[in-house]
């Protein structure tokens, strides 16, 4: 078996796509994207390791204190909404044939 290497983008974005599709197996988008499910598999649980660390490093992660501190939070959150919508662009125009990964 041949062991492929994957740029860190590719895996974040797989990673991205995969959260983001509600209802979506792992193997279903491993599948549309040609990786192995097990590969996405480990991506997602190192993903997941690494969001755990840095939550537990920030104290603040729970209820903000403040409304400052609400909106800061909220305007996180539209970021990476937004960067998930521009990963799904960029996977429709994948699938689209319109560019390369």
């Amino acid at each position: 078996m041949v062991m492929k290497h994957y740029p860190p983008e590719f895996r974040a974005d797989a990673v991205a796509l995969c959260r983001s599709r509600l209802g979506a197996t792992i193997k279903s988008v491993a599948q549309d994207l040609g990786v192995n499910h097990e590969t996405l598999r480990n991506w997602i649980r190192l993903d997941d390791a690494q969001r755990t660390e840095a939550s537990a490093s920030t104290a603040s992660a729970s209820a903000p204190a403040s409304p400052e501190e609400e909106n800061a939070a909220l305007r996180r959150r539209i970021r990476e909404l937004e960067e998930e919508r521009d990963i799904l662009r960029k996977a429709a125009r994948y699938f689209a044939g319109e560019t390369r990964w």
